[in-house]
């Protein structure tokens, strides 16, 4: 016996559940008219008649802006889940087209971004037909974009642990402590980490794979952190150290230039610089169409030429 289509199905339409993610993204109906080239208007209409058609309400004024209401937060994810099955259609169609055609989403932990685009560049000149989406954020960020399926892989300082993934090796990737040229330890041959403790210390946001292994230094060294700062981005932190703000454990890569410049310095820290590697990594579940795995095989098989070189 057929099973009766409910009102929602029948008078539901992608076009409708398009405009729901574009206002809880953007947060007011000018703005997701804007992100969709369409008039307000038009995306009212499609809020009132998707309203209409769930018979609940899915969203709510608060601050002149759009939430969210429970039954809003249900129908999100149903339309999340659509846009994401809908364009693992449109990888598979592009599949068939061959490796030259299709669309790779990837994500890198932001120290990466120092290297990344450039294997990417040369990739768009094999492949200029392929779209990239590229995704930048902090390692739980990345991770959990991975995790959901998101992402066709993830370029990481370290695997994650919490769900079943592929994962290979690109290249070394060292941590430093970097101080200003004229710092008091900039010229000494060896330092201990107990030289730093009277030192202020300037750290990545809690989620990030550079404040989780300062974290763990420090700790094994018995520095005291209390005093320390936190900044959102490696870009932040060079600008603090190179004003004198005091000193930071960060990823060689992101200061290669300045060091090379003299606008910074390397302190000649113990057991520095440490043993990390960067990796290639995506969800076992995740299939790679033709064009990822081009992106994948560069990677594992070019992606240490293009690591930044410090001195």
């Amino acid at each position: 016996m057929k099973e009766k289509l409910s009102s929602w199905i029948k008078l539901t339409t992608l076009r409708q559940l398009r405009g729901l993610i574009a206002i809880a993204e953007q947060g007011t109906i000018s703005a997701a008219a804007r992100q969709l080239y369409l008039t307000p208007p038009a995306v009212s209409l499609q809020l009132r008649e998707l309203e209409k058609a769930a018979g609940l309400p899915l969203f709510e004024r608060v601050d002149q802006r759009f939430e969210l209401t429970h039954a809003g937060n249900e129908v999100l994810d149903i339309a999340m889940r659509m846009e994401r099955l809908l364009r693992e259609c449109d990888q598979t169609l592009d599949a068939l087209r061959g490796v030259d055609r299709g669309y790779i989403s990837i994500g890198v932990v932001s120290t990466a971004k120092y290297f990344v685009p450039m294997v990417l560049a040369a990739f768009k000149k094999q492949h200029p037909k392929v779209k990239i989406q590229l995704q930048v954020g902090n390692r739980d960020s990345i991770v959990s974009s991975l995790e959901n399926l998101d992402l066709d892989f993830v370029i990481s300082g370290r695997p994650p642990t919490s769900f079943p993934v592929e994962s290979q090796c690109i290249g070394p990737h060292p941590q430093v402590v970097i101080a200003t040229p004229g710092h008091r330890l900039a010229k000494k041959k060896t330092v201990t980490l107990q030289e730093l403790c009277d030192e202020s210390f300037l750290l990545r946001e809690p989620g990030s794979g550079t404040r989780e292994m300062a974290d763990q230094l420090l700790a094994e060294a018995g520095l005291n952190t209390q005093s320390a700062l936190e900044f959102g981005s490696n870009e932040t932190i060079k600008q603090a150290v190179m004003a004198g703000l005091g000193v930071a454990l960060i990823s060689s890569h992101t200061v290669a230039a300045e060091l090379n410049d003299k606008r910074l310095a390397t302190l000649n820290v113990d057991g520095l610089p440490t043993d990390r590697y960067w990796f290639i990594v995506r969800n076992q579940k995740k299939r790679l169409l033709p064009s990822s795995l081009a992106l994948w095989e560069l990677f594992v098989d070019s992606g240490s030429d293009f690591l930044p070189k410090s001195p």
